[in-house]
Formats: C-alpha cells, structure tokens, sequence
C-alpha cells in the first residue's frame, strides 16, 4: 500500500489554516476591539502584547496558501477565481492594518486617531472578507470542464455575509480572551465583561451556520444525520456546548489562561464540524482531494521541503512567544 500523499498534504493545509485562524485570529481580535476601548493608553497596551509576534502569525497563510498551489493547482486555480474580489479584500485589509500598526506607534498626537481607526478597519476588513470566503466555499463552486465556470459576484450570498459576521465575532472572542491573559488591571476586567456576550453570539452563531448549512445542502445533511455517522459526530456539538459553559465560568472568575484556552477549543471545534461536513471535497460540492491533486511526483517532491521548514516555523513562533511570555503593562513594550 503506498503513501496517500493527497491525504497528507490535505492535513498539511487543513493544519495551516488551522493555526493561521488561531493565531491571527486573536491579534486581528485586538483591532475588531479597538472601537470598543477608547483610552489611548489602554490601546496601546493592546497592541503592545502583540507587537512581537503578529507579523509571524501571518506565516501560516503564506504557507496554506502556497501548500494548496503545489498540492492542488486545481483547486488554486477554481478557489481563486471564484474567491477573487474577498481575497483581493482581506489582502488589502492587512495590508492597511500591518501599515497601521507601524505608523500608530511614530505618528504625532494628531495623526494618532487616524491610525487607530485604520488598524481597526483592516482588521474588520481582513476578518469579513475571510469569513465571506469560508461562507462561499461552503455553498461551493460552478465547475465544468476543469474551470470555475460561476460569475464574478457569486460568493455575495447571505449565508456568505453571515458567515462573515460570525468570523468577526470569533475573533473578537480570540482577542478578548488574549487580553485577559497577557494584561491586567481595568483592561483585563472590560475583557472578561466584553468577553460574556460575544461568546453568546458565538454560539449563537455557531448554532445558525450548523442548522443553515444542512438545511441548504443536502449532502451535508445526509453526512450528518445519517445512522451511523450521527452517533459518531453528536459528541461535537455536545462539546461546543460544554465549551462555552465552561468559558462563561472561566470568565467569571480570576482566570487568565483559561478564557483563551477554552475560546481556541470552540474554534477547533467549529473547525472540526466543518471539516466533517465537506471532506473529503476541496472543491465543493463534487471535487475530492484526489481528484484535485498534482502528481504525485510533484507533490513527493513539495512535501520533502514542506516537512523541513514546517518544524522551523514551529521552533520560533514557540520560542517568539515563549520569550514574550507573561502580562504586558502600559508603558511597556513596542517602541
């Protein structure tokens, strides 16, 4: 029996884009935060407990990125085209915010505010746009003939826009639940009162995408509430609820790490229902990983230099936030 390669570069991908939603996830938390934090020196202490590693976060998305060109140029080539405008958008929306990240801290008193609304407007770009996306590749693709075959606006749907929403409020949870553990004080009091509420939403959210997505696709349905299949999968939404019991609790006592812990399991855990829901199709509805693949002379030869530098990524973002352990208190850090 030989080496399934498609499925190994399927969990490559699914890895990466699972530790770029972790860990950007959070500092573009902190943007969606911002409107929400007026005091100057509060801000600062925001951005301050990510200034050391938020453009490494951002290395994961490179990497899925290129790992699904080498892998399945197939489904480059058809996710891009179809995704072309909220890609274009959330490239943009970082864009804007990394800029603004570096000029808020240089500019003068009355160029400050400026810069603030725009790191928080990347990140509510950034955010929105990711989430229509992952709404649009949901609801699938036209494809014939080996193409995208759809219009320029068929990700604009309402399942897409709420899916955005729903994005924004993840990561708001993300970066409320940072907060409360790297800082202190005030700060870290209107985090675990910001934080109650938006885990609400999310599993509210949650709740909404679940019951929409198989009301709408009847493939998903059948993969979810098929016997046995519907034993095997219950456990997940029993967790989500167990979940976010437990993080409300966490939040309403003198917890720091607990909130973020329990915030990044909700994630994993809508990740993993949505992994259930599709695989194993990476184009949706109808195109498997091994029908997208490359060949796999190809794909042999992309994973020796994939297994080589995906342990150096994982060395120095932990020794990066290993060094940059602990609270960060206002006056400190980024200069």
């Amino acid at each position: 029996m030989g080496i399934d390669l498609p499925l190994i570069w399927a969990v490559i991908i699914g890895f990466g884009l699972m530790m770029y939603v972790i860990m950007d996830g959070f500092d573009l938390g902190i943007g969606i935060l911002f409107p929400f934090v007026p005091a100057r020196e509060d801000r600062d202490t925001m951005v301050n407990t990510v200034a050391p590693v938020w453009d490494g976060n951002e290395t994961w998305l490179v990497l899925g990125g290129a790992a699904l060109l080498a892998a399945f140029p197939l489904a480059y080539a058809i996710i891009l085209s179809a995704l072309y405008l909220p890609l274009v958008l959330m490239l943009a929306g970082l864009i804007w915010r990394g800029v603004a990240f570096e000029f808020r801290f240089k500019s003068d008193e009355a160029h400050r505010p400026f810069w603030d609304k725009a790191f928080a407007w990347g990140s509510y770009i950034a955010t929105f746009s990711q989430g229509v996306a992952l709404g649009a590749f949901i609801n699938g693709f036209a494809v014939k003939d080996g193409a995208y075959a759809g219009g320029l606006f068929d990700w604009l749907t309402p399942f897409s826009l709420f899916t955005g929403l729903g994005l924004l409020i993840a990561y708001a949870l993300l970066g409320a639940t940072w907060l409360v553990m790297k800082t202190e004080g005030a700060l870290q009091s209107r985090m675990r009162a910001i934080g109650r509420p938006v885990a609400i939403a999310l599993l509210a959210a949650i709740g909404i995408v679940s019951l929409w997505t198989p009301w709408t696709h009847a493939d998903v349905a059948a993969r979810w509430f098929s016997l046995p299949d519907l034993f095997f999968f219950a456990p997940v939404p029993l967790l989500v609820l167990l979940a976010t019991w437990a993080l409300l609790r966490a939040l309403g006592r003198d917890s720091h790490a607990a909130p973020f812990v329990l915030a990044l399991l909700l994630l994993f855990l809508g990740y993993t229902g949505l992994a259930i829901s599709l695989w194993p199709n990476i184009i949706p509805p109808g195109i498997s990983i091994w029908d997208a693949a490359a060949p796999p002379q190809s794909m042999g030869f992309a994973l020796v230099g994939a297994l080589f530098i995906i342990p150096f990524i994982l060395a120095y973002t932990a020794w990066s936030y290993y060094v940059f352990r602990g609270k960060v208190k206002a006056g400190e850090g980024y200069h």
